[in-house]
C-alpha cells in the first residue's frame, strides 16, 4: 500500500471518518488535501501533522453545497498539489427529522452536500484520472441507503443517491484504470450523526451484533483497501457490525 506521488482530497476532513482516513493514506505515502466546511483548527492541525510525517498537505474550505465553491476548491488544491489521483467523497449532513418536519430547504441542503458535491467532484477530478490511467474514488454512503436509518428520509436517499452514482461512474471509468467504490458505515462513534442522548445510543448499540459502536478507524481501513486494490470496482462494503447482511 504505497501511495508516494499521488495526491488524495478527503472532503469533511476535520473530523470522525474523515480524518482517519486522511491519516491513513498520509501513513501510505500521499499527499493531502484536506476538505473542511467550519472547523479550521481540526483541520490546521491535522495538516501540520501530515506534514511532519513527511507529506505535503493543504487545507481547503469550501461549503460543498454551493457549486462555484466546490469548483474553486479543486483549482485551489491543484494550483497547491497538482491533479487529484484519489477522491475520498467523506462530507455529509444530516439533521434528524420525521417526514412531515422536512422542509424544502432541508431537503436540497442534504442532497446538494451528500450527493450533488460528490457528482460535480467527480465529475471534475475524472478528466485527469482518465487521461492519466489511474484514478480511485471512494464515496462515503451509509447503511441507511438501504434501510432507511434513524436520521430521515433526506438522508436516506442522499445516501442511496450515492450507491446508484458509484455504479454509473464505475462502469464508465473502469476502462480508464480508474475504480470507483462504496462504503456504507453504521452507528459509527466520534463522527456527530449518533443521537447524542445516552439512553438512545445504548439501546441502538444493543441492535449491534457485535456488540459496540464502530470506529472511525475502522472505516478509515476499508477505504484504504479499496484505494489499494486495482480489482475492485463497483463495490459496495457496509462496515455495519453486522446491522444488515446482505
Amino acid at each position: 500500500m504505497d501511495f508516494h506521488g499521488r495526491v488524495a482530497l478527503v472532503t469533511g476532513a476535520s473530523g470522525g471518518i474523515g480524518h482517519a482516513t486522511a491519516t491513513r493514506l498520509a501513513e501510505a505515502g500521499a499527499d493531502l488535501a484536506l476538505g473542511y466546511a467550519g472547523n479550521a483548527q481540526a483541520a490546521e492541525a491535522l495538516a501540520e501533522h501530515i506534514r511532519q510525517m513527511g507529506q505535503r498537505s493543504v487545507t481547503v474550505k469550501g461549503d460543498l453545497a454551493d457549486p462555484n465553491q466546490l469548483l474553486t476548491l479543486v483549482d485551489t488544491i491543484e494550483a497547491h498539489l497538482g491533479s487529484i489521483d484519489i477522491l475520498i467523497s467523506n462530507a455529509g449532513v444530516g439533521t434528524r427529522l420525521p417526514l412531515e418536519a422536512i422542509s424544502l430547504e432541508e431537503w436540497e441542503l442534504t442532497i446538494n452536500v451528500n450527493l450533488r458535491s460528490a457528482f460535480l467532484l467527480a465529475q471534475r477530478v475524472t478528466l485527469g484520472m482518465r487521461e492519466r490511467g489511474w484514478g480511485r474514488i471512494v464515496l462515503v454512503s451509509s447503511v441507511a441507503a438501504f434501510t432507511g436509518g434513524i436520521v430521515g428520509p433526506h438522508y436516506a436517499a442522499s445516501k442511496a443517491g450515492l450507491i446508484g452514482l458509484m455504479h454509473s461512474l464505475a462502469g464508465s471509468l473502469a476502462p480508464h484504470g480508474v475504480t470507483v467504490n462504496a462504503v456504507a458505515p453504521a452507528l459509527i462513534a466520534a463522527t456527530g450523526m449518533l443521537p447524542g442522548n445516552a439512553d438512545e445510543e445504548r439501546a441502538l448499540t444493543l441492535r449491534i451484533p457485535v456488540g459496540r459502536l464502530g470506529r472511525p478507524e475502522e472505516v478509515a481501513e476499508v477505504i484504504l483497501s479499496f484505494v489499494a486494490n486495482p480489482f475492485i470496482t463497483g463495490q459496495t462494503l457496509l462496515v455495519d457490525g453486522g446491522i444488515y447482511p446482505r
